[in-house]
């Protein structure tokens, strides 16, 4: 019953825009705390007015497909896009860690943020390959 109710809410065509609100206003409040106002306010907006193209766009297959329409092709489509973003993520990490090196610098974040995500991918791969 509470997995038929969330998964309800999360195909409901007001759960991104909304979430894209919620994430705009805690980009407003963490820039505000940090001394930056300016910055949060854009961030709300660019923010909120995604959540906006979202809403608007909902009669468009492929946002449709990728956030209320789901079916096997779009959840294949948004595999690859995942992992091609993830593979990007990680070779940008291990760029700027060789910069960061090659510079006489401890490579700090970088290193960390590639560990992080050199962990997560080993235990994706035995978590997948134990499951079945």
């Amino acid at each position: 019953m509470i997995k038929q109710r969330s998964q309800a809410i999360m195909r409901s065509k007001w759960f991104m825009p909304l979430f894209c609100l919620g994430l705009g206003a805690a980009v407003l409040a963490a820039s505000w705390l940090g001394g930056h106002p300016g910055e949060g306010v854009f961030g709300l907006l660019v923010m909120a007015g995604f959540g906006l193209f979202l809403l608007l766009a909902v009669g468009n297959e492929t946002v449709r497909g990728l956030t209320t329409g789901r079916d096997e092709r779009f959840a294949q489509i948004d595999l690859r896009a995942t992992a091609v973003a993830g593979l990007t993520l990680i070779i940008t990490l291990i760029v700027a860690w060789l910069v960061q090196v090659a510079q006489g610098h401890t490579g700090s974040p970088y290193y960390w943020l590639a560990a992080i995500g050199g962990l997560a991918y080993i235990l994706a791969i035995a978590c997948f390959r134990w499951r079945g």
